[in-house]
């Protein structure tokens, strides 16, 4: 089986990351992605390979958002390179975009237009900031609209010190999966209507979605979460730690009356369990300070996996390991949960990151590495009727490649 959405045919005109991550995972989950690109350099998003410096064979960051698609380049600032895309919708279930509503209005692929010529269709739009609004047309990254609008970095800002930087691609992806998501919704009622939709994410909803716990306390009671700080939490058993060796750890005792006598022997001094400093959360929580110290002496005389194995001992002591990203490859529950993907890539595969949802009655399973520039292109023209002479035209005339 080729997973849940084999059959379902999909248009995608994306750029840099949102709007082919939506694509990517509906390919792994088994849609057919058609990958409309300009002339020129195609998707922006092939440039990584360049960007990420020196003179690289590979481009993971493309090809794991891009892989089983099919590509085919025509320019559609030309009344033919626009047929040809009309065409292709024509034949679509799906179309997907993060390029912005006026550029995609502009040229006769806006939402109202194509939605009124094919009823059918599910339109999925992402956007940096809304269909709304004074700045709906606004331009953005994800690190402007999800990680630094939405109030993500500055939560994450400890006082005195600047903003963090998000890892690249952190928005994109959540929007990407968002998008996903609401295409499947939609696919669902089309089924029972047999009209299609505008599905719409953005950058921002997604910042303001990943930070909803602040945001609903703000609104609710007036009242901003400040940064966590370790050295006073109040939950010393919700915190991360160093062992002997510099490698982290983090305790993850939410539920203090639960998780707090479990720590305590772990750590050798079952006594401060009924120690009147320590003994319920106000206590610890006013006595933070002095018992993190404690922890960290106490960690410090110790290994990470010495520790591992003492808290494992321990049935109600939740624990994880702070992984680099070298850690996270090698780490076999990681490949156990299937967080990596075995992609054919000519007489081998490629390994790379999985998109995060699996179908177990109808399992999905990468098709192809990402395709090169234009490489369907012949084959996308005559699946919608060119004939060979008239391919050879349109190539003449610059229109695809």
């Amino acid at each position: 089986m080729g997973g849940p959405l084999e059959g379902i045919k999909v248009v995608e005109m994306g750029v840099w990351v949102a709007g082919p991550a939506a694509g990517g995972v509906l390919a792994d989950w088994g849609a057919d992605v058609v990958k409309i690109e300009p002339p020129g350099i195609g998707d922006p998003a092939r440039m990584f390979q360049y960007m990420l410096g020196g003179d690289l064979p590979f481009n993971p960051i493309f090809e794991n958002d891009n892989r089983s698609k099919r590509s085919i380049v025509a320019d559609l600032r030309k009344p033919a390179g626009l047929e040809i895309a009309l065409d292709l919708i024509r034949g679509a279930d799906v179309f997907v975009s993060n390029i912005r509503p006026a550029g995609l209005a502009r040229l006769g692929l806006g939402a109202e237009e194509l939605c009124t010529r094919f009823p059918r269709l599910i339109y999925a739009i992402l956007t940096g900031y809304g269909l709304e609004g004074e700045e709906a047309d606004r331009a953005a990254y994800d690190i402007a609209a999800f990680w630094a609008r939405s109030g993500i970095a500055h939560s994450l800002t400890q006082p005195g010190s600047h903003p963090p930087h998000q890892r690249g691609g952190m928005g994109d992806h959540n929007a990407g999966l968002a998008a996903a998501g609401g295409v499947c919704a939609a696919l669902y009622k089309r089924a029972k209507t047999g009209k299609g939709q505008i599905v719409s994410t953005s950058l921002l909803r997604q910042g303001l979605y990943t930070l909803s716990f602040d945001l609903s306390v703000a609104i609710r009671y007036g009242l901003s979460i400040q940064p966590g700080n370790r050295k006073t939490a109040g939950n010393p058993a919700i915190n991360n730690y160093m062992d002997s060796e510099g490698n982290y750890f983090w305790i993850v005792g939410l539920e203090g009356e639960r998780h707090w006598p479990p720590l305590a022997r772990a750590v050798g001094h079952p006594e401060w369990i009924d120690d009147p400093r320590y003994a319920g959360p106000r206590e610890r929580a006013e006595n933070a300070e002095s018992l993190i110290g404690e922890l960290d002496e106490i960690f410090a005389t110790r290994t990470r996996a010495e520790w591992g194995e003492i808290f494992d001992a321990e049935e109600e002591l939740w624990w994880a390991p702070v992984q680099s990203i070298d850690d996270v490859i090698a780490d076999p529950q990681v490949a156990a949960a299937g967080g990596f993907v075995e992609v054919p890539d000519g007489p081998g595969t490629t390994l790379l990151p999985a998109t995060p949802v699996d179908f177990l009655g109808t399992p999905w399973a990468p098709r192809s590495m990402a395709p090169s520039h234009g490489e369907h292109t012949e084959e996308l023209l005559l699946e919608i009727g060119r004939t060979g002479s008239e391919i050879a035209a349109l190539r003449e005339e610059g229109i695809v490649g």
